[in-house]
């Protein structure tokens, strides 16, 4: 794709200085999307609660119509690739996340469960799709900057959704129908999401480039990088979902402190993240990953073995921080893994989407057959992986900084 998105031709000075301007201006905007995106998550999670009561749902037909979202989402990724071809980067992030935050209000207006199911997995398509879009942005952002932004744009995902949770809470806490409440969420994160859209890199189809097919197994690279990505999300949804359990079953601590432990893993992994980005520049991601593998398995081994909840809270926000900016870092390497960033993003999406999916069921399962603690044994062999599996995140990174220093910000270059 050629990358027309008015960096200029120029070599001049006041050139170069516009195109640093335009270039740090897409990085802010790039990172607004993020917590557009993230904000929308937030804003339905807390209003789960309030579409189980309103449609009288057992606990086992929410779990079935809580699934769709990762069937929608694995299932669409791969035409965010296509879209971005036929409409460029921006018009199509434009219309992606403008889709995804319509989105969040279909899950409160359906009438039952089949309805709920569908507006599920319509509301999954968009998310993946609109992941993908964002985050193949931010690696081409990246690139051009020359040096690590994704684990603070994640970051940003995470304040979003932290933010869009808390709004959601107070309207809870104030008894709003989810309907108006999600009604209104959706149309004030569309419009901002449209405004952050109108400052991202704007990329364009090269002259006589055939579109990415509709649907293709991701390349090998994504599925490898994938791996990785599927420890790290596995540790986060297992202690998201499992931490307060954990503290309340096994440590036998009162429901305040259990709560306000999934809270100090939350801050910790969107802190971490905001920090991530100079570790990363300093380091590399090889080294920063290995380094979070080891502390990410230093917190399982302190939640298996802690004697009581200061120990295990310790524990779990240890696992936040190793596991932060393994995610973002997987993005960036799929995005550099090949010359189709879109398609190897999509792959290492679908495998962490997965991961996510199947974490909270294993866990619990595990627990059912064992105990709790064997649960997270698991979780803490999954955090050494990281440890084991971190060389594979060096795909490109070399040929990335060689390339920054060589090519002047004005310069106009080809998006891969």
């Amino acid at each position: 794709m050629d990358a027309r998105d008015g960096t200029g031709d120029g070599t001049g000075g006041g050139t170069t200085d516009r195109a640093d301007g335009r270039l740090r201006r897409a990085r802010f905007a790039v990172a607004a999307v993020f917590a557009v995106h993230g904000a929308v998550t937030g804003s339905f999670a807390t209003r789960i609660p309030w579409i189980q009561s309103h449609l009288d749902l057992s606990s086992g037909e929410l779990g079935l119509a809580l699934v769709l979202p990762a069937v929608g989402s694995s299932c669409a990724m791969p035409l965010a690739g296509r879209i971005s071809h036929r409409f460029g980067s921006r018009a199509a992030l434009r219309g992606l996340i403008a889709l995804w935050c319509a989105s969040v209000a279909l899950p409160a207006l359906s009438p039952g469960l089949p309805a709920l199911c569908g507006a599920l997995a319509v509301y999954g398509a968009a998310s993946g799709m609109a992941d993908v879009a964002m985050n193949a942005l931010g690696v081409e952002t990246e690139e051009r900057l020359g040096r690590s932004i994704m684990s603070g744009l994640h970051g940003m995902w995470s304040a979003g959704a932290l933010v869009g949770s808390a709004a959601g809470a107070a309207a809870a806490h104030a008894d709003l129908d989810a309907r108006i409440h999600l009604g209104i969420a959706a149309a004030v994160l569309a419009v901002l999401g449209s405004v952050a859209c109108h400052r991202v890199l704007d990329l364009r189809t090269a002259a006589g480039e055939h579109p990415p097919p509709r649907f293709a197994l991701p390349p090998r690279s994504a599925l490898v990088i994938g791996a990785v990505g599927f420890c790290a999300v596995f540790a986060e949804g297992a202690s998201l979902d499992w931490s307060a359990v954990y503290l309340r079953d096994v440590i036998g601590s009162d429901p305040g402190v259990a709560a306000a432990c999934t809270t100090a893993f939350s801050c910790t992994m969107a802190l971490a993240r905001f920090a991530g980005d100079p570790v990363v520049r300093r380091f590399g991601p090889v080294r920063t990953v290995r380094v979070s593998g080891v502390l990410a398995t230093a917190g399982g081994v302190l939640v298996v073995t802690a004697p009581g909840a200061p120990s295990a809270v310790a524990g779990f926000a240890l696992i936040g921080v190793g596991i932060a900016v393994v995610v973002p870092l997987a993005f960036a390497a799929a995005g550099r893994s090949g010359p189709a960033p879109s398609r190897s993003i999509a792959g290492v999406a679908t495998i962490t989407y997965t991961s996510g999916l199947v974490a909270p069921a294993a866990i619990g399962q595990i627990a059912d057959a064992g105990s709790l603690v064997t649960s997270f044994g698991l979780v803490t062999v999954l955090a050494a992986g990281l440890v084991a599996g971190a060389g594979v995140l060096r795909a490109g990174a070399e040929e990335r900084t060689a390339a920054a220093k060589e090519k002047a910000p004005g310069e106009r270059s080809e998006a891969r």
